[in-house]
């Protein structure tokens, strides 16, 4: 009996279910950041902004390349058969968000691609003389690179609701199972894309608009997310104990300090206090909303798998 009860919650004898860790959330991170990106850099590749020198329209397309294959190594590693990744791509399935997501990421990076052959960095330029020639060809095209920031902006924002979606889709988890996901996670990419552009952004102009543009989405973000929480609270007691998660019990502290109140509030205070040049514009509100955006994919991510039904209808 003493050896029996010993082996108990074994990993090896009782069946276990995986839980989802870093690798999530960052991919949701990355992925969100780089739809945002994709949204900007095609709305300035649309307006000609391409032909300032000083524009960082120039360097959003390598960078959301890079920051986008460091989203797909995260979820890599999630993978728990990691040579069969082959077979999200043998097949399309239209009710699947994890088919629709696999699809779509196939055609983002070719569009980043067209992105950024309109211009590249000069160390880019001066390492890959062939980009010149290629860039070269679509400028003799100026409707063909119009219909390039139109398809960044398209395929950014499905990769942007896609990153809500992938979650709303498991109904078994009461916290996720919210249409407002998708809006959340897109509003959520655009603020943190239009910080991070902020920070490294050369042109006076273009931080500026950034900085606006930010307030914006910050304050759509604080509307969304309240759509997000009521329709939780107002839905079944199921849904109401997942929204009491966030609201009051153990990620309340996370949720309340780290995503509304240094993540969306104080940096919406300090940006506008910015753009209407009471003070000066600094880094440190954009790193704020960065920091905010990632927490809040951690904390969607770990309650949501910590509701589910039984809970609820007291079967534990």
């Amino acid at each position: 009996m003493r050896e029996l009860a010993g082996t108990r919650a074994n990993h090896l004898i009782d069946p276990s279910l995986h839980i989802w860790g870093w690798e999530i959330p960052v991919y949701l991170f990355l992925g969100g950041i780089v739809a945002g990106m994709m949204i900007i850099s095609g709305f300035f590749l649309f307006q000609g902004r391409y032909r300032e020198t000083r524009s960082c329209s120039t360097t959003l397309p390598f960078l959301s390349m890079v920051l986008l294959s460091l989203g797909m190594v995260a979820l890599f590693l999630d993978l728990e058969y990691k040579v069969h990744v082959w077979r999200m791509y043998a097949t399309f399935q239209p009710s699947s968000p994890m088919s629709w997501g696999s699809w779509i990421l196939v055609l983002v990076y070719p569009a980043l691609f067209l992105n950024m052959l309109v211009r590249q960095p000069e160390w880019i330029r001066a390492r890959v003389p062939l980009f010149e020639q290629w860039s070269a060809r679509l400028h003799e095209h100026p409707a063909g690179m119009k219909a390039v920031g139109v398809a960044n902006m398209v395929l950014g924002g499905m990769l942007g609701v896609y990153t809500g979606i992938l979650l709303s889709a498991f109904g078994a988890r009461p916290l996720w199972n919210s249409s407002v996901l998708g809006l959340l996670f897109l509003v959520s990419g655009l603020s943190t894309a239009a910080a991070f552009v902020h920070i490294i952004a050369r042109d006076r102009s273009e931080r500026e608009l950034l900085a606006k543009s930010d307030n914006a989405f910050l304050v759509v973000e604080l509307f969304v997310m309240g759509l997000f929480l009521i329709g939780l609270v107002t839905s079944t007691d199921v849904h109401q104990q997942a929204a009491k998660l966030l609201l009051s019990g153990p990620y309340a502290p996370v949720f309340w300090v780290f995503v509304i109140g240094l993540g969306i509030v104080i940096p919406l205070v300090l940006q506008s206090l910015a753009v209407s040049h009471r003070v000066r514009h600094s880094a440190v509100p954009p790193l704020m909303v960065i920091a905010g955006g990632l927490i809040l994919r951690f904390v969607i991510v770990s309650a949501g798998q910590v509701s589910h039904w039984t809970r609820a209808a007291g079967l534990e």
